[in-house]
């Protein structure tokens, strides 16, 4: 027997018949949900316990608690399921940059979370409501994706968050801010950090984001588009460290309490629209990095007390109106690096002095008033700008200093007292240790700025920090490489990171994973010189590299070998109880499939007699139970006669709602059967559509897409709290007859609804309507000529009369109950209330010669009467003709849709539109304590209808 079917026994025998590890039932399915919806997921996920034998993977009690997965290059998206991993309190996916679509509301149910990174990932979508729900959070951090939409209020119910980095995204809109019982991230006073920049993010800065309970150190907020002013209450956050609100458009003057941060080492405020006099620093003696340019601050000289920052390393105060002469004893401080003071009007002479800071190397006044230099030749290691100055105008003079040209900054690790030699492979590269290896790699992107790009100082430090924090997490590192040192155009110091393995050329996925977490999470801290960061990895592709010998290979498969021989017997006898087992399996599913209905069905292929599914799938009821989290009484949204609705999430994040029938209530497997076919024919915007089924453990569960707005009926009656004005509800009518139109003339066979009625029309997230509930419908297809004789069913009210004396049922019985249901949206009356009819109290009223035709007691006053109702006349004398006696009189739905969509057009309004969104739409007012849309009582009484469709064996 060859080696290689050896070792193909073997993984066969583990992967069979070894029973499966400790890891608990529901966190394995969870994760081969996982690994379904994504790619390139590390190779040892093929064992049966997950827990001991996959990477990335660490449990407690079997519990599944962490998945740490950075740099993997996993692609898909991040299935729904991931909110059945309870006890999960760990997950980074962090620098996967093919992991795209939207966040699941499901991870909203991972309650004991407690760290969340998703760094550098294509994340999309708004971030969901639902992380607002994860108690136990201290790091969140989404940045570097392309989120979109506003910051969720939520997020101000994470009383324990610690670190909170939303940066470079397309987030916009306000910073969310706490009103009443709503919450904001004013109310997260344990956080350290807000990294807001790099997003849209509108409007002004609340000033009760900031007040003396807050903990903050780290405010960047850069790169927005925020207006207004300052708040004064910044001056309460005296913990601040580092302060970032450059590059938006804040106006009015700098609070004058700003003084008051004595711990900031770093305030950024420049390229704003500021104005008034430049805010007094004394006292400020943390204070390093200080850039306030472009701004139209009053004109001032030079400020006295600049000279009186101790700690100051970098000035910038381009184009703020600075005049006068810098006094020589400002060159003086003892940390000073750089001051550029370009384009303002200082004068005189520049004298740097003889007691200049043994630091400084770069003084810019391009574009001034000075006409003079003292001791040039005295300050060797100082580059001096005088560019565009009165000095550099003068005949002859042709100084160094009247160039902007400077020296490239370059940095690269030097060897440690080692000679490289030449890499066997062309990916392989020297470490700083002369060892040829596989680096993982990545740029670190330090947000504070920085000034002195050439101190070579700063980066043997900061690789020793690194070193320190790789030594004392116990991480395979045998040395750190950093080079080419740049600044981005956000004034970011970016640094390229090279990490080499130690022991061996390559790291495997452990190793990997571990620093990515370590970097991901900052866990590692940079000297404070350095500031805020975030690393972005690279892809890592060389686990078990060619490196690694033949022999030990060799060794391996003989070991496997070994192992395979010893088990083979065991296997074959085995195989042989398996093939008996599978046999007998066989027979008895071929004995229970003879009464199964759906046994031929095949959802992928299209033949004759089978139904055309298209998109819906029979679901298994493990699966439903899943989704709905073991039906449970949260997800609830409603019950009948028939059963109970459910809220569920599919792994793709789509929303449904699932109708479970009762025992007592399930018709038989054929009738079942044939409402799947009959649903599964019917696909138009404005019907409801059906998802999927379940034919499982003796269940029957339809599965339907989720419509978030719930029923006409109850937006009607104000249980919704949602007022529809006159040309909405045109609207609503006209999609109600189009999903009508294309059951009477374009589905085929054509089907006659037989209840239509307000509580059975749902309205979406932009009020579109859909007809639902196709529990009475009848198919027209065995019809005797243009009617179907059948038991009378439907709703009273709304009730065909002419139906109801002949039992003759036709699709004019649809367009009289369609007609009721306009007088219902120009009323809001219940068709029979009090012994009063509505179609009658309209006939009774109905008065040509008046206006509105003499119907104001019974327009709805929700409607507006103050605003003309365009088309009222006609949209009425429509009606009637609906609600005519006799079912010859009645027009056509083809015909309605005809006579609103020109009832529309005469009101200015284009019938094809849709609204984009509801708030554009529609005014939603205050919903005090309504239930959900779904869990009427009125919805789910049998005899008011059912908005998902009831199962009827008629």
């Amino acid at each position: 027997m060859s080696e290689t079917m050896l070792l193909v026994l073997l993984l066969a025998f583990n992967y069979l018949f070894i029973a499966k590890g400790e890891t608990a039932d529901g966190d394995f399915t969870t994760l081969l949900s996982l690994m379904d919806t994504w790619k390139n997921t590390p190779p040892s996920w093929v064992g049966a316990d997950p827990c001991d034998d996959w990477d990335g993977i660490k449990c407690k009690n079997s519990r599944v608690t962490s998945i740490t997965l950075a740099s993997t290059g996993l692609a898909g998206e991040l299935s729904g399921d991931i909110g059945s991993l309870s006890e999960l309190e760990t997950l980074d996916l962090s620098y996967n940059k093919d992991l795209t679509g939207p966040l699941p509301q499901s991870i909203g149910d991972l309650k004991k979370l407690s760290t969340l990174i998703l760094v550098g990932c294509s994340f999309n979508g708004p971030i969901p409501e639902s992380i607002g729900y994860l108690q136990e959070l201290l790091f969140l951090s989404l940045n570097s994706n392309s989120f979109s939409g506003q910051i969720p209020h939520s997020l101000g119910n994470l009383s324990k968050l610690y670190w909170l980095d939303l940066a470079e995204n397309q987030l916009e809109g306000p910073i969310p801010v706490s009103s009443g019982s709503i919450s904001g991230l004013d109310k997260l006073h344990h956080a350290k950090h807000f990294h807001l920049g790099k997003n849209n993010l509108s409007g002004s800065i609340p000033p009760q984001l900031f007040s003396s309970e807050m903990a903050l150190i780290h405010v960047l907020l850069e790169r927005n588009q925020l207006n207004g002013n300052i708040p004064p209450t910044l001056g309460l956050a005296q913990g601040l460290e580092v302060v970032r609100l450059d590059s938006n458009s804040l106006s009015g003057p700098v609070p004058s309490n700003i003084n008051n941060l004595t711990n900031l080492q770093d305030l950024y405020l420049s390229n704003n629209k500021l104005l008034g006099s430049l805010p007094n620093l004394i006292g400020m003696n943390a204070l390093s990095y200080l850039d306030m340019s472009n701004n139209s601050f009053k004109p001032l000289d030079f400020p006295v007390w600049f000279s009186t920052l101790k700690s100051l390393t970098t000035l910038k105060m381009e184009k703020t109106q600075l005049q006068g002469q810098v006094p020589t004893s400002f060159f003086s401080l003892a940390n000073l690096q750089t001051v550029v003071l370009k384009d303002n009007k200082i004068n005189g002479t520049l004298d740097i002095g003889s007691t200049y800071s043994n630091q400084l190397r770069l003084v810019d006044l391009e574009t001034n008033s000075v006409d003079s230099l003292k001791q040039t030749d005295g300050v060797p290691n100082v580059k001096i700008i005088l560019k565009d100055n009165p000095i550099c105008q003068e005949i002859g003079e042709v100084g160094s200093y009247c160039s902007t040209s400077q020296s490239n900054v370059s940095y690269t690790t030097p060897p440690n007292n080692c000679q490289p030699g030449t890499c066997s492979s062309e990916e392989q590269i020297p470490s700083p240790n002369c060892i040829c290896a596989y680096p993982y790699t990545g740029t670190l992107v330090f947000r504070s700025p920085f000034s002195d790009l050439d101190n070579r100082t700063y980066y043997v430090t900061l690789e020793e920090y690194l070193m320190q924090s790789f030594r004392s997490h116990s991480l395979p590192v045998d040395s750190v490489l950093l080079s080419h040192p740049t600044k981005d155009s956000n004034q970011y110091l970016e640094l390229s990171l090279q990490v080499f393995p130690s022991g061996q050329d390559h790291f495997n996925r452990t190793g990997t994973f571990s620093i990515g977490f370590l970097l991901s999470n900052q866990t590692f801290k940079p000297p404070k010189v350095f500031g805020p960061f975030y690393f972005n990895a690279d892809k890592y592709e060389h686990f078990g590299n060619p490196g690694s010998s033949e022999s030990s290979k060799s060794s391996n498969i003989r070991i496997l070998i070994g192992a395979a021989v010893g088990g083979s017997v065991l296997l074959l006898l085995s195989l042989l109880a398996g093939v008996y087992a599978f046999r007998q399996k066989r027979r008895a599913e071929k004995a229970i499939g003879q009464s199964n209905p759906f046994r031929r069905w095949d959802t992928t292929k299209s033949s004759t007699g089978i139904p055309q599914l298209k998109e819906a799938k029979m679901f298994s009821f493990e699966e439903l139970k899943k989704y709905t989290k073991n039906f449970s009484q949260a997800n609830d949204i409603g019950s009948g006669g028939f059963g109970k609705v459910y809220k569920g999430t599919l792994p793709n994040g789509q929303l449904v709602a699932i109708k479970r029938a009762q025992k007592e209530s399930m018709q038989g497997k054929i009738e079942f059967k044939a409402e799947i076919e009959l649903l599964s024919r019917v696909h138009h915007k404005n019907l409801v559509s059906l998802v999927g089924f379940c034919f499982d453990q003796g269940e029957q569960i339809l599965v339907y897409e989720y419509i978030p707005n719930g029923t006409l009926k109850d937006t009607l009656s104000g249980k919704s709290g949602i007022r529809l004005d006159w040309i909405r509800r045109l609207k609503v009518a006209l999609g109600t007859a189009r999903g009508l139109a294309y059951l009477h003339e374009l589905a085929n066979p054509p089907i006659i609804h037989r209840d239509i009625k307000s509580n059975n029309i749902l309205l979406d997230q932009s009020l579109n309507a859909k007809v639902a509930d196709f529990g009475l419908s009848k198919c027209m297809v065995d019809c005797e000529k243009d009617h179907v004789t059948t038991q009378v069913k439907g709703t009273m009210g709304y009730l065909d009369p002419e139906y109801y004396m002949s039992q003759q049922l036709t699709e004019k019985s649809d367009v009289y109950s369609f007609g009721v249901l306009m007088l219902e949206l120009i009323s809001a009356r219940r068709p029979l209330e009090r012994g009063r009819y509505i179609v009658k109290q309209v006939k009774n009223a109905l008065d040509k010669t008046k206006g509105l035709y003499g119907l104001h007691e019974i327009i709805d006053p929700s409607i507006g009467l103050e605003s003309t109702l365009s088309g009222f006349d006609k949209f009425v004398d429509l009606t009637m003709k609906c609600v005519e006696e006799c079912g010859e009189d009645r027009p056509k739905m083809s015909d309605v849709v005809r006579e609103i969509e020109n009832i529309l057009k005469s009101a200015g309004t284009n019938p094809s539109d849709e609204s984009p969104s509801i708030s554009s739409s529609y005014e939603e007012v205050s919903r005090g304590s309504s239930s959900h849309p779904y869990n009427s009582n009125d919805s789910f009484d049998l005899s008011a209808g059912f908005p998902y469709p009831k199962v009827d064996p008629k």
